[in-house]
């Protein structure tokens, strides 16, 4: 039986100093409602699939967060049958933790988050309003707007005249962007954090320019009365021998000043053979960078995203981190913020040069998949047995795309709640689950013969296959009901649905969280102020 603790204990275990991963296996939606400052979100529809990143190390010491329903046994289960020796439950999940009188945390990426607003009070990073924008834009001020999101994010919306520019890019980038010293370099995100962070960067490399924030990103310009760029392609240009040798110097004085460490290849290669030690090896570049070359093992993790975002890509408290690129430029500016984070990171010094011999971005590893036999149906026979009523499908996908377009008549299900779905479901007919990409339905498939005594079985392909077949597909607008979709965080989603009540809360949001990361206490941050 899988060991218990406290929420004291936690707390205790949180501040001893050793290695520790704190996952919690709830659903997205459930997560984002409230959880842990520290915990990683590992839904149980997908644990499998984020394990292997996550915590490479499989004897990790690993604590689970659920809501007190059992979901964590069922994980822990499934992460002892594929190598974890070191799981313990949170007893009585997210409830008993707030019970206890610890602070629960709304939203998702809530660290590096938090750490953004942290980074404004302490350096008091400057910025504008959208109003006061517009008018800089109608006096014809020398000035340049990059926005420091995802090229992805920047093509759904944008600043007018801006330029994608992602935050770990900035340093490297800038002195061919805005080469005069006298240009404004105004950055963007969304709402306030990577708007801040990057801000504060440029400030942090000591670029003659003025620079500042653009104080609630594309949504105060949208909530300030103004229209959005949308499908935007401008882009940063090529680094000039001039940009490089800048960018160069003013990366090394950020790793001198902030403490940033380097370290060879051998260094890694030791490290990589601990057993008692975690490490992850990230590449900050972009994708493409990446793709055409890489450290062997690398995981790709572009700068910018991981300060943003670093609960994507790393799990375990007290592990080593050790970032990689070409010139050291991009991997220093991420760095250099991890180490204010409480990070133990380090840079491969002088790049990865021969050693990116790794082409093309891995395949994720699903541990256990390969070891769940389950009946596979084609797509053509299920059509006919849904035709003949032999069989019901049901979907374990995202309910989002259930709803856009299931199958005809198929049911919805999620893999934590399968047992409120089977009593649903027709008696005497075969079950086949589906997903997009099998992956889903096929670590559900277990799960579900846990339940009943039908046949069960997946359909071969997916929803993809069955697509491709020319079969048909069905949306079911409002199922299922809003209240069942716990995969689904309402509250980030809306507010890029030009929904600005939920703007607004989301900026408020925000602003609230170092308050909040004071009342808990658990937070590492240490701020360099230049």
């Amino acid at each position: 039986m899988t060991r218990r603790i406290d929420a004291a204990t936690l707390k205790k275990m949180i501040k001893d100093g050793k290695e520790l991963a704190l996952l919690d296996v709830r659903e997205d939606g459930q997560f984002g409602e409230g959880h842990l400052l520290l915990t990683v979100p590992a839904p149980y529809s997908m644990l499998e699939a984020r394990l292997d990143t996550l915590l490479p190390r499989r004897d990790v010491r690993t604590v689970l967060v659920d809501d007190g329903d059992g979901v964590a046994e069922r994980a822990a289960a499934r992460m002892a049958a594929v190598g974890f020796t070191d799981v313990t439950i949170l007893d009585g999940g997210v409830g008993a933790w707030a019970k206890a009188g610890y602070v629960i945390f709304k939203g998702v990426n809530v660290p590096s988050k938090a750490f953004g607003e942290v980074v404004e009070h302490a350096a008091h990073t400057p910025s504008v309003s959208a109003d006061e924008l517009n008018a800089m834009f109608e006096k014809g001020e020398d000035l340049v707007v990059v926005d420091g999101r995802t090229p992805e994010e920047y093509k759904r919306m944008s600043i007018p005249n801006g330029i994608s520019v992602p935050n770990a890019e900035l340093v490297y980038r800038i002195h061919d962007i805005a080469p005069s010293p006298d240009t404004t370099v105004v950055v963007n995100c969304a709402g306030r954090t990577r708007s801040i962070i990057g801000a504060q960067t440029l400030r942090n490399a000591g670029i003659p320019n003025k620079v500042v924030a653009l104080r609630a990103g594309t949504m105060g310009w949208r909530l300030a009365g103004f229209e959005l760029d949308h499908g935007a392609s401008r882009k940063y240009p090529e680094v000039s021998a001039k940009g490089m040798t800048e960018a160069k110097a003013r990366a090394e004085a950020m790793a001198k000043t902030f403490g940033v460490r380097k370290v060879g290849l051998g260094a890694i290669d030791r490290w990589r053979k601990e057993t008692d030690r975690t490490l992850y090896v990230l590449d900050v570049r972009s994708a493409e960078e990446y793709a055409a070359g890489h450290l062997p093992g690398a995981l790709h993790a572009p700068g910018g995203q991981l300060v943003q975002g670093t609960d994507n890509w790393v799990a375990t408290r007290g592990a080593r981190v050790a970032l990689t690129d070409d010139t050291e430029i991009r991997a220093i500016t991420a760095a250099h913020w991890l180490v204010q984070m409480g990070w133990d990171v380090h840079v491969l010094e002088g790049g990865i040069g021969k050693a990116a011999t790794e082409k093309g971005t891995p395949a994720r590893r699903v541990l256990g998949i390969d070891e769940i036999a389950v009946d596979e149906v084609a797509p053509a026979e299920l059509a006919t047995a849904l035709r003949d009523g032999t069989a019901v499908a049901v979907d374990v996908d995202l309910s989002g795309h259930y709803g856009e377009r299931r199958l005809p008549g198929a049911y919805w299900g999620i893999r934590p709640r399968l047992d409120r779905l089977v009593p649903k479901l027709p008696k005497g007919k075969r079950i086949v689950l589906y997903s997009e990409h099998e992956t889903r339905a096929r670590l559900a498939a277990p799960d579900l013969r846990a339940l009943t005594d039908a046949p069960v079985a997946v359909l071969k392909g997916g929803r993809e296959a069955w697509t491709k077949a020319g079969l048909p597909t069905e949306a079911s607008p409002g199922v299922p009901p809003d209240a069942e979709r716990i995969d689904f965080l309402f509250f980030v989603h809306d507010r890029h649905q030009g929904n600005e009540a939920a703007m607004r809360e989301y900026l408020s949001w925000e602003e609230q969280l170092p308050q909040q990361v004071e009342a808990d206490g658990d937070a590492a941050f240490k701020v360099v102020k230049v």
